[in-house]
């Protein structure tokens, strides 16, 4: 079973802003490339941002499924006992068990 972590190691290794930078080679659709040189668009810092972006979403993405089971076994335990300390709330009808109290 995988378990949930806190740890971000994507935070840590991606948006550091002294990375160093290493060319790459890219294939862009002729006509955009145009247009974004028209529009004096920062062709490195805005393929960076979006590939940040979208390695960020990808790595959040693929943690959720890798915890996925976690996340479940969790649940099914809230659903069954109740949030452990679900009798010092203050706020809400609630049980003491953390179970929400039936409408009458």
């Amino acid at each position: 079973m995988h378990t949930a972590s806190h740890a971000t190691p994507y935070a840590a290794s991606v948006s550091s802003a002294d990375t160093q930078k290493r060319p790459v080679n890219l294939s862009i659709n002729s006509r955009t490339l145009e247009m974004a040189r028209e529009l004096g668009m920062n062709l490195s810092k805005t393929v960076d941002a979006f590939l940040q972006e979208e390695v960020k979403r990808r790595y959040w993405e693929k943690w959720r499924d890798d915890n996925r089971e976690a996340f479940e076994v969790y649940n099914e335990r809230i659903k069954k006992d109740g949030l452990p300390l679900a009798k010092y709330r203050t706020w809400g009808k609630r049980l003491g068990d953390g179970r929400v109290e039936p409408i009458t």
